[in-house]
């Protein structure tokens, strides 16, 4: 069999396996990845989790303002040599503060920002699954254009090699036109197999990004069209605002302000009052009553400077905690200038790609024809081949690398899974 044979019946045979391989796969919508990760990514799961975890905590802290009360029930018996005598008695106790320095209700304060902290966790982690989860989608809709890409150059190439080994035979081209040929179409064929395996690849990715606990074979179904407005630079100092790492710093320096308050509340006296009553006797039901009232005061006079290293500590985290929404803040605008910029260049890229194909395919057009005819050379034609090719190439990646870039812009912002464009 003659080696082109070969090497076409090698390529078809692959189209046949591969084909056969992408049969029966979910077809998805964006919409559809975007249901999927809200209810199954593992870490949206944690961050809803950990704002219950912090509300929790603030009713724990808030359950110190209200009386605390208890009952007890007892029963003994106690024998001596003399005698055995038993004991009985039940009743109720209770306490309430009535001032500890504002202490508590500071500590409930800071633990109101923690919730709005962790509600920003939320919103943040939100924000870069959605963008995670984009990426995911958009990579497996590149690859399932350049499967049939890769598949188009294949043609391209076949038909070349075909025209050249006939002229070889012809005796109108030399040996080293054939074997370059040939060689293209076998790299051709190698894109393929890769374009597939990078599909499965893809596959994977999207399946982990919805939060699925096993591999499902799917495509997805979307176009490359940018649908973020470029026309008017949007104001990023009110985006920055609204920025969930942002308002996360912010909560966590309010709450830090509150830990200050709540250290110095413990140089205050601590005042509380107590009540009880019971009965007691030697039978049951006890009929013997006994009550108590009281108040009770605490003030601290000396702990080897603890409460001055507790506030010192405070400040401290109250600093630490200021320079750290600065930084975030000034580091949100930054990232939102570079987005911003990404997306205009991504977007005019893609006119710049769409312009070189079109030039690229009149002028394989004419000089397939003037190759044919003997009025060019092999090595500029295959130039011109070789230039169709990329530029198919590059139209692809510019529509890609814009999807993207809108996906990096819509995160920057702080938009969540709840953002469905």
């Amino acid at each position: 069999m003659p080696r082109h044979l070969k090497i076409i019946l090698i390529f078809t045979l692959s189209l046949f396996i591969y084909s056969n391989q992408a049969a029966a796969q979910e077809i998805l919508t964006w919409g559809d990845c975007l249901s999927g990760a809200k209810q199954n990514h593992p870490d949206l799961i944690s961050a809803v989790e950990d704002v219950k975890v912090q509300k929790a905590d603030k009713v724990i802290t808030a359950s110190g303002l209200y009386p605390q009360i208890s009952t007890d029930l007892d029963a003994s018996t106690t024998e001596t040599s003399a005698a055995t005598r038993d004991s009985y008695s039940y009743g109720v106790s209770g306490s309430q503060l009535i001032f500890d320095g504002f202490k508590t209700f500071n500590e409930i304060k800071s633990a109101g920002e923690d919730i709005k902290s962790s509600r920003q966790a939320y919103r943040f982690t939100s924000s870069q699954i959605r963008l995670d989860l984009r990426s995911a989608f958009v990579n497996l809709l590149k690859a399932q254009e350049l499967i049939a890409l890769a598949k188009e150059i294949v043609e391209i190439r076949r038909s070349s090699f075909e025209l050249i080994t006939l002229r070889y035979h012809s005796g109108l081209e030399h040996k080293g036109a054939l074997l370059t040929a040939e060689a293209n179409l076998k790299k051709a064929d190698f894109e393929l197999n890769q374009a597939y395996r990078e599909f499965a690849f893809r596959q994977s990715q999207l399946n982990k990004e919805m939060g699925r606990k096993e591999f499902t074979p799917l495509s997805v179904k979307g176009d490359f069209l940018v649908r973020e407005s470029v026309k008017v630079k949007p104001d990023l100092e009110s985006l920055v605002k609204n920025n969930p790492s942002v308002l996360q710093a912010a909560a966590q320096k309010n709450s830090s302000a509150f830990g200050i308050k709540s250290a110095y509340a413990d140089f205050a006296p601590q005042v509380s009052g107590t009540a009880g009553a019971d009965k007691s006797g030697s039978r049951w039901p006890p009929q013997d009553n006994q009550w108590n009232l009281g108040l009770g005061l605490s003030l601290p006079i000396f702990e080897g400077g603890l409460r001055f290293a507790q506030v010192s500590k405070a400040e401290a985290i109250y600093n630490q905690a200021e320079a750290s929404e600065r930084s975030i803040t000034d580091a949100a605008i930054v990232y939102l200038q570079e987005t911003w910029m990404s997306l205009e260049d991504a977007i005019e890229s893609i006119d710049v790609q769409q312009k070189s194909l079109e030039a690229s395919q009149e002028r394989s057009k004419i000089a397939e024809a003037q190759y044919s005819t003997g009025f060019i050379g092999f090595d500029n034609w295959i130039i011109i081949e070789d230039d169709l090719v990329g530029a198919k190439k590059n139209y692809l990646n510019a529509r890609a690398e814009a999807l993207l870039a809108e996906a990096q812009w819509i995160q920057a912002k702080g938009e969540t899974l709840e953002y469905a464009q």
